[in-house]
């Protein structure tokens, strides 16, 4: 191979301003794609127009490339209940309206209130966080909450919550605790008194203090989790009493309200919470081990007293009850509208076992009439982890979250959205009986995801790789088990006629791979010996309507190149969803094959357990087997593969460049594990490099200074030694503030190592964390990769 020249631009186009045409249009076109909406959430209330409907509130958003953010926007529209399983007359107000500086934004149970946190992350003035409640019509009360009170409100995926109480005369919300005084030094003395508002006297200086240590990646300097509870008559906010120091607190919710309780007297109401100790102990480590993507860290459900005003407070301080002793994970605690269960979620699988994603279990507590707890807490299994599924059936749980009422009507039947295999599925769960039915359409090979629910009908985003966002409404049928579902069209979507006919030619399949033969023996489980899937992406073309027989009609040259694209994790997964960078990449005229190899979640504990302790061979033997099949019907020419992979995937495609040198004509290296050697002494998540590299043993082997063996081991395992063997061009896209792969130890030393034996690795270091999400560097990253693939195509 001779390449080309290299494309030397730092942004998308050249500082000279000379652009060639290629490079214009492919912005272009890239622009189009990223400025499609995306629907991020929805609400649902009774209807001011009376009872023949209700109300929607829909949240999208937006890419704002010049301000490198993202506009988040609301609109309304009212659904009619639907007559003859038709609606007639859905209306949607004329306009939405941006959400400038908001963080969150949570209606009121009754859809009367609606209230809106502004963030502001200065850290010298007098508030971080101010709480806005509105009404139908206007603002009713603006907090300005001093930074002496709390920092920033909390509005991740994972601490975040925000509970109203049922009167809506409370909220509980979490945030920062306040920041402790900074030493002051200079004028000959020394003071640690200094407030982040005071002024500095003439001479001195603010030292920084003790280390303050948080949870890795996405949380740099964030302090302490703390619950707070807003008084939405006073305005008065108090912090929650009674949580012990070393616990990070999150995901809060009301519990029912009852005449009285053995955490204080009576006209108290209680606040339940998830609490994560500082200590990992199933790891014996007293660090905070990283935790955004990882569902290993211990936690507990806790019940504490409310700081109510009416409350007549209990003789001695109000104390924290533990819940869940009796289960190692509680999360998205979540009370049946009777009041009788507390069901939550539990990632226990990934606890026990130390990998950052498992398969769930969904749990209940009943819960007492009058707040007197029997401890032990009786925790009842709903659904049970499930070790392997058989064909077509169901997988067990695969949860990023519960929404916050996801009840139907009754008081039984519970909501929730689930991978199951390749795909996004609702689901139903029964939570006396534990039985599990599939909401979502069976015969749609798309990816949905739960919004909101109103008595019997439930609201989704529905997407696949060609057709963005769609928000569809589901109405349950007299039977209970079947549900008829509309697609409730957003207005005005405009889409490029580039972009809507690149959409249209596009076709996709789910394909299922049989495992390796050598890979299938009998050391294996029965789980980790059933087929495992790809999704392929394609241009509808004449050979694929013609049946996939290019390669035997003697068609195979005039294949598009393919694509091979690895999902990180390892155990996470590539969906049939909508991708804007993706459906970018494939209108340049690509095939993609996304690879759900073993490990990936959706397929059952077993399949994803048998990943641990063979990375670096099960999944780069399970990739080449995908890759192999796909070449042999007839849908990829095998002279015209590349391979582009992020995170484990970025390992993963890594090694395949070094493994399988002649298969690929390029590699895209995505903020990649490259060295797990000196990635285990770096990272935000040194259990990661144990469990993966170890399996079982990584787990009660794991060190903080890890031996020399251990060391060796990591170096084995990693790509880092495969690539004396790699002999094609390679893209790095890195992010210069990631903890999670700190770029030096590992990409930038594969790239100096690809460079020192004379191969071209084009390196890009952007300001961004670990997922590389941010605009600009969306933008730019795959406007480098488009035209670095067609390049080498």
């Amino acid at each position: 191979m001779d390449p080309a020249s290299e494309i030397v631009m730092s942004g998308p186009f050249d500082a000279s301003g000379k652009t060639g045409s290629t490079e214009v249009n492919e912005a272009t076109l890239l622009e189009d794609f990223l400025s499609i909406p995306s629907i991020e959430k929805a609400w649902t209330s009774s209807s001011w127009r009376g009872d023949d409907g209700f109300d929607v509130i829909v949240e999208m958003s937006q890419v704002n490339l010049s301000a490198n953010a993202r506009r988040t926007f609301m609109s309304t529209v009212f659904i009619p209940h639907m007559k003859s399983g038709i609606i007639t007359n859905c209306r949607w107000a004329p306009f939405p309206f941006e959400l400038c500086g908001a963080s969150l934004v949570v209606p009121s149970p009754s859809g009367e209130r609606l209230l809106i946190v502004r963030n502001n992350d200065a850290k010298t003035v007098a508030s971080q966080a101010k709480l806005e409640i509105w009404g139908q019509g206007q603002l009713l009360k603006e907090m300005h909450v001093p930074a002496s009170v709390h920092g920033s409100v909390y509005s991740d995926e994972w601490f975040q919550g925000v509970s109203w109480s049922e009167n809506e005369d409370y909220i509980a919300y979490v945030a920062e605790e306040p920041a402790k005084p900074k030493p002051v030094f200079g004028q000959n003395f020394v003071s640690s008194n200094q407030s982040d508002t005071e002024i500095l006297g003439a001479g001195t200086w603010e030292g920084q203090g003790d280390w303050m240590e948080d949870w890795g990646e996405t949380y740099t300097g964030k302090r302490r989790p703390v619950i707070f509870v807003a008084n939405v008559e006073s305005g008065a906010v108090q912090t929650v009493e009674g949580i012990p120091k070393d616990v990070s607190a999150g995901q809060v919710v009301w519990a029912p309200r009852t005449p009285s309780s053995h955490l204080a007297e009576k006209g108290t109401q209680a606040l339940v919470f998830v609490g994560w100790s500082s200590f990992s102990s199933n790891f014996s480590t007293p660090r905070k081990l990283g935790m955004v993507y990882c569902q290993n860290k211990p936690c507990y459900l806790y019940a504490v007293e409310a700081p109510v005003p009416e409350r007549q407070r209990s003789i001695s301080a109000p104390s924290a009850v533990k819940l869940t002793e009796g289960i190692t994970s509680a999360l998205f605690p979540r009370f049946s509208p009777n009041g009788q269960l507390l069901v939550f979620l539990s990632c226990q699988a990934a606890v026990n076992s130390g990998v950052h994603t498992a398969t769930n279990s969904l749990h209940s507590i009943k819960w007492p009439a009058h707040r007197v707890f029997s401890m032990p807490m009786q925790i009842k299994d709903v659904v049970k982890v499930v070790q392997r599924a058989n064909k077509d059936g169901f997988p067990g749980l695969y949860c990023a979250d519960l929404i916050a009422n996801p009840w139907v009507a009754d008081s039984s039947t519970l909501l929730l959205s689930s991978v199951w295999r390749s795909q996004e599925v609702i689901l139903a769960v029964d939570v006396e009986s534990g039985d599990v039915i599939r909401v979502s359409p069976a015969n749609s090979l798309s990816s949905w995801k739960l919004l909101g629910l109103q008595s019997s009908s439930l609201l989704a985003v529905a997407s696949s790789p060609n057709e963005p966002d769609n928000l569809m409404l589901g109405s349950q049928a007299e039977t209970k088990k079947n549900w008829t579902w509309i697609n409730i069209s957003v207005p005005s979507l405009k889409l490029t006629e580039r972009v809507n006919k690149s959409l249209k030619d596009m076709f996709y399949k789910i394909i299922q791979i049989p495992v390796p033969p050598a890979e299938s023996n009998n050391t294996l489980t029965e789980g980790a010996r059933q087929p495992f899937e790809v999704i392929f992406v394609s241009r509808m073309n004449s050979y694929i309507k013609k049946g996939y027989r290019g390669r035997e009609n003697g068609a195979q040259n005039s294949l598009p190149p393919l694509l091979v694209i690895l999902h990180g994790g390892p155990h996470s997964i590539a969906q049939p969803s909508f991708s804007k960078p993706a459906a970018f990449l494939s209108a340049l005229g690509f095939s993609l094959l996304h690879v759900n190899y073993r490990g990936s979640i959706g397929f059952g504990e077993e399949a994803l357990q048998s990943l641990p302790g063979n990375i670096g061979r099960q999944d780069v033997g399970d990739v080449l087997a995908a890759l192999n099949l796909v070449v042999k019907n007839g849908l990829a020419d095998p002279n015209k593969v590349s391979v582009m992979g992020g995170s484990h995937g970025g390992f993963l495609a890594s090694h395949l460049l070094g493994q399988a040198p002649d298969k690929f004509r390029t590699g895209i290296l995505r903020s990649p594990v490259c060295n797990l050697a000196s990635n285990v002494g770096s990272s935000d998540i040194p259990d990661w490099c144990y469990v993966e590299a170890f399996g079982k043993e990584g787990l009660t082997s794991y060190s903080e200074a890890p031996s020399a063996d251990d060391l060796r081991v990591l170096y084995q395992c990693s790509p880092i030694a495969h690539v004396f063997k790699v002999r094609v061009p390679t893209l790095f896209i890195l992010g210069a503030q990631d903890r999670r792969v700190p770029a030096i130890p590992n990409g930038l030393q594969y790239a100096q190592a690809l460079r020192a034996r004379g191969l071209e690795a084009k390196v890009i270091v952007v300001p961004d964390q670990h997922s590389l999400e941010r605009p600009q560097t969306q933008f730019e990253g795959y406007l480098n990769i488009g035209l670095w693939l067609k390049r080498f195509k």
